[in-house]
C-alpha cells in the first residue's frame, strides 16, 4: 500500500459499512452519514497533525462534491479548486477527482482535469469496497497525486505561485 506514515494516517480513518450508492435511496442516506463522519475524523486528525490540506462540501443529495485543496512548496501555498461526482455504481466505482485549472498541464491527468488514479489507487479501492470512502479517496488518491505532481509542475515552471505571477 504505502509507507508507514500513510498506513498510520489511513488506519485512523473510520471505515464505512453501508454498501450503497445514490440509487439506493434510504441506504444512500446512511452511507452519506458514514462518509461525513469519516471525512470529519480525517480532517480533525489532519488539523491535529498540522497537515490541513483540503476542504470539501457537497450538494444536498451528496452526489456532487467540490472544494479546495492546497499544497505547500518552499513555504508558498498553492491552492486549487477540486470537484467530483459520485458515480452511479459507487462505492464499487471510485469517484474521479478533477482539478480543472491543471487540465492539460501534466500527463497524469485526463481530459477535463481528472487526475490519473488508474494504476495505483483504483486496484486498492476495488479491494476495499465498501470500506473505503471519500476520506480514503483524499488520503490515498488526491494527496499522493498532489505530492508528486505539484512540485514537478512548479519545478518545470508549468505553474507559478499567484504572488509571483502578480509581480
Amino acid at each position: 500500500m504505502a509507507d508507514e506514515a500513510t498506513r498510520r494516517v489511513v488506519s485512523e480513518i473510520p471505515v464505512l459499512k453501508t454498501n450503497a450508492g445514490p440509487r439506493d435511496r434510504e441506504l444512500w442516506v446512511q452511507r452519506l452519514k458514514e462518509e461525513y463522519q469519516s471525512l470529519i475524523r480525517y480532517v480533525e486528525n489532519n488539523k491535529n497533525a498540522d497537515n490541513d490540506w483540503f476542504r470539501l462540501e457537497s450538494n444536498k443529495e451528496g452526489t456532487r462534491w467540490f472544494g479546495k485543496c492546497w499544497y505547500i512548496h518552499d513555504l508558498l501555498k498553492y491552492e486549487f479548486d477540486i470537484e467530483f461526482d459520485i458515480p452511479i455504481t459507487y462505492p464499487t466505482t471510485a469517484p474521479e477527482i478533477a482539478v480543472p485549472e491543471l487540465d492539460g498541464k501534466t500527463a497524469k491527468m485526463y481530459r477535463g482535469g481528472k487526475i490519473c488514479l488508474t494504476d495505483h489507487f483504483k486496484p486498492l479501492w476495488a479491494r476495499n469496497v465498501p470500506k473505503f470512502g471519500l476520506a480514503h479517496l483524499m488520503a490515498l488518491g488526491l494527496g499522493p497525486w498532489l505530492a508528486v505532481e505539484i512540485p514537478d509542475l512548479i519545478q518545470k515552471g508549468v505553474i507559478q505561485h499567484k504572488e509571483k505571477c502578480s509581480q
